[in-house]
């Protein structure tokens, strides 16, 4: 049984309904604004062929820098995510490269059939980049796409992303214009946190990557469970405790092989970390291809359950639903003993 973690309530910062929507950074923690919107800019000025596109959405997506740059190339569809793919498509069978914008809850669930049909299917040069995954929202199911990565990974033809911070966000929005073919990715918006720099990363499509190594625990990890996999195991050090890190970004095609070479190492428990239902995400991926190898670690999982999240601020939900930096620590000394 996952170790319950009861956050501490003396000294505790009265939180406003702003923390709804609140910044993931940490206290003093570096960050940019609006990573995907900038180097969509920065890409398109050599690729006249990317459009944007969003449904009604572009403010809060970071796409309305790309629209003030490229005002001719920028298209607003409405409140309507249907005819916003079905464009998308269209446009993209005519050798354009769209990036369209809109909440992972209305493309993962609202649109899914239409991105199905006229995307996936017909290998649609189409990039589909969508704010709010797992819970990065405080205002309950109507906003809080849980499920994303399960229902975009068994899309055939679809490729999915989940970048940890603005540094890996840019660097994917990059790959996406050079990338063919259909492609999902998560998108981090407002003041996104910068992590990866410290460690000297570059994106690779397709590829995970040891973050750090540790002797005691390895934990696989996409998008801000990364961020918080990276600050727990920090903070374990003050109790001599080893975890290693592995950022896996491409959740499809996912990297097996390096999955694999470091979890087959014996002495060390497995723990996927993931920002998403514990169902069908990374952590099902990992485990299934684990075992059908004859790779058998003990393994953890630290995940979103399989039920409708509530709505509240981000740090209390965080806190209880066990992907917040302290409970990740709390869990991870737990199973250690």
């Amino acid at each position: 049984m996952k170790p319950k973690f009861t956050p501490p309530e003396s000294g505790k910062k009265r939180l406003t309904t702003s923390a709804m929507i609140a910044s993931l950074a940490s206290e003093g923690q570096a960050t940019k604004p609006a990573p995907f919107g900038h180097a969509l800019v920065e890409v398109a000025r050599t690729r006249p062929e990317i459009i944007g596109m969003t449904a009604d959405l572009g403010k809060y997506t970071d796409l309305h820098i790309f629209s003030q740059a490229y005002p001719d190339r920028f298209h607003q569809m409405g409140m309507a995510e249907q005819n916003l793919f079905g464009a998308a498509s269209g446009l993209a069978s005519e050798g354009f490269t769209v990036f369209a914008t809109t909440y992972a809850v209305f493309a993962s669930r609202r649109a899914y059939d239409f991105i199905h049909q006229t995307i996936a299917e017909e290998d649609r040069n189409v990039k589909i980049v969508c704010a709010l995954p797992g819970l990065t929202s405080g205002y309950g199911p109507s906003h809080q796409a849980a499920e994303d990565l399960a229902l975009f990974r068994a899309m055939p033809n679809m490729t999915v992303l989940d970048p940890c911070d603005a540094l890996e966000t840019e660097q994917i929005t990059m790959a996406l214009a050079d990338h063919k073919g259909p492609a999902y990715m998560r998108l981090l918006r407002g003041q996104v946190p910068l992590v990866l720099d410290e460690y000297g990363y570059t994106f690779k499509m397709g590829k995970a990557q040891l973050l750090r190594d540790g002797k005691d625990a390895l934990v696989i990890s996409s998008g801000i469970l990364t961020m918080r996999a990276l600050e727990a195991s920090k903070q374990l050090e003050n109790d001599k405790i080893s975890i290693g890190v592995l950022h896996v970004p491409t959740i499809k095609p996912l990297d097996v092989e390096t999955i694999r070479r470091e979890a087959a190492q014996t002495g060390r428990m497995v723990i996927v970390a993931e920002n998403h239902t514990e169902i069908g995400g990374l952590g099902e991926a990992v485990a299934r291809d684990l075992l059908l190898n004859g790779i058998a670690p003990v393994f953890k999982h630290i995940a979103l359950p399989d039920e409708f999240l509530l709505a509240g601020a981000l740090p209390t939900l965080h806190d209880r639903y066990g992907i917040s930096t302290q409970a990740i620590c709390a869990s991870i000394k737990g199973w250690l003993g």
